[in-house]
């Protein structure tokens, strides 16, 4: 028996019907953009749709099922198995071979669930053509979808919802009466704690509207929300202020030096709720952009770092980020590269460009070399020391640019050793 509407959850209540009623994704919904090329195109074709929870993967899904006039089979890669696409497989070849041959579309909700020989099980098919299929996955589907099947079908990378979004969804569930009136700061509140999920945004309205609703409560404000949501909401608050505060405290203790501080932050950050993948990138660019040739040892353990999060998952990999986070904090720091990248940056943006020097050139071919392509130029590991003393590499009547200069910690004492003797040895030729 279905459901009536007054007893579905809400989240199910208000999914989109149609094509124009998604909230977000238009980088591939808008129009001329990917999907919506697809679905216009009156053509299904197989395809893996990427992104994390509650923005959308089932509901487009089953819009192209819609789209298509295709027969819509969901399997749940938690909970199906080999059986569960045999009996896919049997209802695709009956819609085909039915008086009215309908198309089928299966969809594969968390695909990266099913192993190697489960996956290898759709090839066949898809292949054939007896029916799309549609992956939904919440990991990089590089690394958790068999490469064969993942060559059969286009990959969408699915965006977490913004707070705009959410507050759109969220006057829409008011308009529903999910909850009674809400002022605008209670409003972006639980924007921010549903942290682009839409899902989660819906079914946090419905645990509200009980709690309301035994209240007596005529308006939702922030001092409510603490109250009720209490711990959660702590734990989930990461879409203002306080969540680049938070970043901005730990980069900056890292920068400074204080591996304490740096320790703080980022368990504060991770009792917040926030994605140690986000912090993985961040401690990237920090080994970058504070740290550089200081110690390149510090982008290696930051990879590192990243590395054994996304084997171990929580909370047994976040101690490789407290690890990655304390040596970064006491590694010599150098800005040098990241200024030296900018220099050059806004260097080539303002100037002309300059062609390539003849004796730089490539010559793969006689017409080249006859060209004077490469002509003159001297081979480095053929010179004393691995080094062509006067040679210049800059483009022609380009004045030379210091766009390094490495301080005097760490590494770059010996790299600005080298430097220097690289420059006297020039210098003598001069």
């Amino acid at each position: 028996m279905t459901p009536s509407a007054g007893h579905q959850p809400l989240a199910e209540r208000l999914r989109p019907r149609t094509l124009g009623d998604v909230i977000g994704q238009q980088h591939l919904l808008g129009p001329g953009m990917p999907l919506r090329l697809a679905f216009e195109s009156g053509q299904p074709h197989s395809c893996i749709l990427w992104g994390p929870p509650g923005v959308g993967k089932t509901t487009i899904a089953r819009l192209m099922a819609s789209a298509f006039d295709a027969q819509f089979i969901t399997i749940s890669a938690v909970l199906g198995g080999v059986k569960d696409i045999r009996e896919a497989v049997e209802q695709a070849q009956s819609a085909l071979h039915s008086l009215t041959p309908t198309r089928t579309l299966v969809f594969v909700d968390e695909v990266h669930r099913f192993n190697k020989s489960q996956q290898d099980a759709f090839l066949p098919h898809v292949e054939s053509g007896l029916f799309t299929f549609i992956g939904a996955t919440t990991e990089n589907p590089s690394f958790e979808v068999n490469s064969a099947l993942l060559s059969r079908a286009a990959v969408y990378v699915l965006k977490a919802l913004d707070a705009d979004d959410l507050k759109k969804i969220l006057a829409i569930a008011l308009e529903q009466k999910a909850l009674p009136a809400i002022d605008s700061e209670a409003s972006d509140l639980l924007a921010a704690y549903a942290d682009g999920d839409a899902r989660r945004l819906l079914n946090t309205l419905e645990n509200l509207a009980v709690a309301a609703r035994s209240e007596q409560l005529a308006l939702v404000t922030v001092p409510w929300l603490h109250r009720v949501l209490g711990e959660r909401l702590r734990r989930y608050d990461k879409g203002g202020d306080q969540f680049y505060d938070a970043i901005s405290a730990l980069h900056k203790s890292v920068r400074g030096s204080d591996p304490d501080a740096a320790l703080y932050w980022l368990v504060r950050m991770l009792d917040g709720g926030t994605d140690p993948r986000y912090l993985t990138r961040r401690l990237i660019r920090m080994a970058s952009e504070d740290i550089g040739l200081a110690d390149p040892r510090a982008l290696r353990m930051a990879l590192d770092a990243a590395e054994v999060y996304e084997r171990l998952g929580s909370p047994e990999g976040e101690l490789t980020l407290a690890q990655c986070v304390l040596y970064l904090a006491v590694a010599p720091k150098s800005n040098a590269a990241y200024k030296a990248y900018n220099e050059a940056k806004a260097f080539v943006k303002k100037d002309g460009t300059r062609p390539v020097p003849m004796h730089l050139r490539n010559a793969p071919t006689a017409l080249m070399k006859s060209l004077d392509h490469g002509k003159g130029y001297r081979y480095a590991h053929d010179e004393p020391g691995a080094f062509a003393a006067g040679e210049r590499y800059l483009p022609d009547g380009m004045p030379d640019h210091a766009f390094y200069r490495p301080v005097e910690r760490g590494l770059e004492i010996r790299i600005a050793d080298k430097l220097r003797e690289l420059k006297r040895l020039n210098q003598k030729l001069d």
